[in-house]
């Protein structure tokens, strides 16, 4: 029977679950235990793939097409394991799910309350899914006192009697801050939000502190005596210059060893840890510098990019040399006025390579696409991801292709649709169908979807196998009609969906580096296995940095 290992958090929000519960799904792994990560969301939307991503960050896709919070990328980064559909829940999922079963009569006229339906609902999602693992870390969203994460505290109280208290082990994450007037760091907002949990019936096991200097001895003994957990299983988490080396930091504090102790675990092997020392080694000590220039449209919020940034240091640690992202934002460049591309050239000049990531709308679309047009004509190693890769082709349809009309139906009606609304497509389960006028939420191309390359293309050198699978989410598409015309143009479209429908890969022959895809591969990199793209762009970065 798999154990669990409950995640809570206390004062306020944003103290680094997800990372921490990341952190520790690794270091079990390294001991030599099977573990998978789930995360609890409190709010009522369904998922987050209706959400801005100024109000949740970025929207995580799985390879069964599941939108998750951001949270599912650093357990993916860190254990390696894909994350799936039963491994992201939200209070709207399980109402919508109560609802339909009340209204079906699945309840046979009983009241349907709080206590135990909604409970029962998140204990059944907790548990299922569970066989061959040794651990299930399960990580509750938001902090404790929030009204909104009520029912999932309250069910894994339940759920730590159901199975054992033997078998479960609860984490609480609270901030320890320092107060400047006082010169001390101060204990109490830590004392009164174990207080909170405790009174709802859940005593913690072990705590994590997140501080901004050292915990000294005598506040981390404080603590534990008010908090009734033993020193040890005080673990103060101090700010990490990189999320990589955090894993060796709460290693070093004792984290892996206290929720094992926790659990009566004695004899468990002792961790390898070695790809983790390489990859510190690889961002510790560098060999050169490049500079890739994002041109996007939410760059005022870095977690609306999350995956993205990480997958751009994994290229970083791929050829060993530090990756600084100048954040670019596509409005600024896209009132060219009389100087067309004169206005977007000092900010394109200092960098080493171009990146246009997805996205949805029409605000900074022609920045973006002056951005395509800057990194083709000057030889810059360029990168276009989803709407990247959508403006690249709207770029050579209107400067080389003699479509100067050219653009996507996303934006309002046009004469030349170089890139229209996917309406249906072949999924796992047969044809896919979507209405133009239809919901918004989950009825993009999300997921994972084959897709095959040209033999003698660049990206199949690259890939070094064919066909790829990748993910997806997106609702327009490159209009294959415009191939051929594209093609004349010098942009080769090198990867097709199997049924040769759906371009998913193009790049210019000619160009040093210069590759648009329709999927996300940001959502499959990982640190000890960065993702082919980025490790190959950075290294055209590299070369790029060389001549300039």
């Amino acid at each position: 029977m798999a154990r669990f290992i409950f995640i809570t958090g206390g004062v306020v929000s944003s103290l680094g679950k997800g990372l921490m519960a990341a952190s520790l799904g690794a270091l079990l792994q390294a001991r030599g235990f099977k573990v998978r990560i789930r995360k609890f969301d409190p709010y009522l939307n369904v998922d987050p793939g209706t959400m801005s991503p100024y109000q949740h960050g970025e929207v995580y896709v799985t390879d069964d097409g599941a939108e998750t919070d951001l949270d599912l990328g650093h357990y993916e980064r860190f254990t390696g394991v894909p994350a799936r559909q039963s491994d992201n829940i939200t209070t709207g999922r399980i109402y919508r799910d109560i609802i339909a079963k009340e209204r079906r009569g699945d309840y046979l006229g009983a009241t349907v309350q709080v206590i135990p339906h909604v409970t029962n609902e998140i204990k059944e999602f907790a548990l299922a899914d569970t066989d061959g693992l040794d651990f299930v870390i399960c990580e509750i969203g938001g902090t404790v006192g929030d009204i909104e994460s009520l029912p999932f505290v309250e069910a894994i109280r339940q759920l730590r009697n159901d199975i054992g208290r033997a078998n479960t082990v609860s984490i609480h994450t609270t901030l320890v801050p320092y107060i400047a007037a006082a010169g001390e760091l101060k204990t109490k907002p830590t004392q009164h939000s174990v207080r909170d949990l405790t009174s709802l019936g859940i005593q913690p096991d072990v705590l994590l502190c997140r501080v901004d200097r050292p915990l000294p001895e005598s506040e981390r003994a404080k603590i534990a005596q008010f908090c009734n957990v033993r020193k040890e299983a005080v673990i103060p988490a101090l700010d990490a210059k990189s999320i990589y080396s955090v894993p060796l930091q709460y290693h070093r504090e004792g984290l892996d060893f206290e929720v094992l102790r926790a659990f009566g675990i004695e004899d468990a092997p002792a961790p390898d840890l070695s790809r983790w020392y390489d990859i510190i080694d690889r961002l510790e000590n560098f060999e050169g510098e490049v500079t890739i220039g994002v041109v996007g449209k939410y760059v005022g919020l870095p977690d609306a990019y999350k995956s993205l940034t990480e997958a751009l240091i994994h290229g970083g640690i791929a050829n060993r040399v530090k990756v600084r992202i100048n954040w670019l934002d596509a409005e600024l460049f896209s009132e060219n006025g009389p100087d067309g591309l004169n206005n977007v050239a000092p900010m394109l000049e200092p960098v080493h390579g171009i990146l246009v990531p997805g996205g949805f709308g029409e605000r900074g679309s022609e920045g973006k696409i002056a951005s395509v047009q800057f990194a083709r004509e000057r030889g810059v190693p360029f990168f276009g991801i989803c709407l990247g890769m959508q403006m690249a082709c709207i770029e050579g349809a209107r400067n080389l292709a003699g479509l100067p009309d050219a653009s996507t139906t996303e934006f309002g009606p046009t004469d030349e649709p170089v890139v229209g609304l996917i309406t249906e497509w072949m999924g796992k389960e047969g044809l896919e169908r979507r209405a133009a006028n239809g919901d918004l939420g989950g009825t993009m191309r999300l997921g994972a979807y084959e897709a095959r390359l040209s033999p003698n293309s660049h990206v199949a050198s690259i890939y070094g196998n064919n066909p790829i699978s990748e993910r997806h989410r997106h609702r327009y598409e490159v209009n294959a009609h415009y191939r051929d015309a594209l093609e004349k143009g010098g942009l080769i479209f090198s990867g097709m969906s199997p049924d040769n429908q759906l371009p998913e890969i193009v790049e210019r022959p000619d160009h040093p580096w210069f590759v648009g895809v329709q999927f996300h591969p940001e959502l499959k990199s990982k640190p000890f296995d960065p993702h082919p793209l980025f490790a190959s762009f950075i290294e055209a970065a590299v070369k790029q940095s060389r001549l300039v």
